[in-house]
């Protein structure tokens, strides 16, 4: 017969239980935290008066990452291929970065920021109906076309949310900023068109944001047409929501007696 365990035994299993236990609430608790609270917690490394200088290198490699990110896709990533994939080491990107998770959403965060100043860049430019509609497409064939990987990665990433709860509070934080800006274009239209919008932001937002990606995945596939076919579906959808103002006929000229 086994004898009863001593409480040295006792106690070791005792610590087993407790140690294992408090992993898996650690990583439920590192799971469940957004970008901005990471970000802070990994900024306690460094002294005070470099957090700065910190996160500008935060967004330097992000940025130098996002081509290798949006290539391999979200599936495919780690610290360590991203890094075998760029001019980095593995210690410098898990320094500045906790995980895959925290490099892949500040790398997207950034883009899409940057997208957002493009269309308002449109918005604020145009001066009518017209120049509003043509420097809206124009900005959306542009993007598909030569930055169709990066909003790929975006998806993708928004998919993963859909699983992965450490996505899922950045992700609608970013996708509310997308929902921002399409309202905002379609306010204007609405300033310029003198009706007003004929739906909410958010399903505005799902509707061309639903164009966008369904032709995103016909140009990945090889359709030389989803550019333009996406841009004459968005060009319907916003002419069934506002109609293009009435044009002035021009003065009928005088005949010569």
């Amino acid at each position: 017969m086994r004898g009863a365990p001593d409480a040295g035994s006792s106690a070791c299993v005792l610590w087993f239980g407790i140690t294992k236990n408090t992993g898996a609430g650690m990583r439920a608790v590192r799971l469940s935290m957004t970008t901005h609270q990471r970000l802070k917690k990994h900024a306690e490394r460094v002294p005070k008066t470099r957090v700065d200088k910190f996160s500008e290198r935060r967004a330097e490699l992000g940025e130098a990452a996002l081509t290798t990110l949006a290539a391999l896709g979200y599936a495919r990533t780690s610290l360590r291929e991203i890094a075998q994939n760029s001019e980095f080491s593995h210690g410098v990107l898990h320094y500045y970065f906790s995980d895959k998770v925290d490099l892949i959403i500040c790398s997207v965060k950034q883009y899409k920021a940057r997208c957002v100043t493009r269309y308002d860049h449109a918005v604020e430019s145009a001066t009518t109906y017209d120049e509003l509609m043509e420097g809206f497409l124009q900005s959306l064939g542009d993007t598909l076309c030569d930055e169709g990987h990066v909003h790929r990665l975006w998806y993708d990433l928004r998919s993963q949310a859909l699983f992965e709860e450490a996505f899922r509070a950045d992700v609608v934080q970013i996708d509310k900023s997308l929902e921002d800006m399409i309202w905002r274009i379609m306010s204007r239209f609405a300033e310029l068109s003198g009706e007003a919008p004929g739906m909410p932001p958010s399903a505005t937002y799902a509707l061309f944001d639903g164009l966008f990606q369904q032709a995103l995945l016909k140009h990945l596939s090889g359709d030389a047409k989803a550019i333009d076919n996406m841009q004459a579906d968005v060009r319907q959808a916003i002419s069934r929501l506002f109609a293009a103002p009435a044009k002035a006929a021009a003065p009928a000229r005088k005949r010569r007696a």
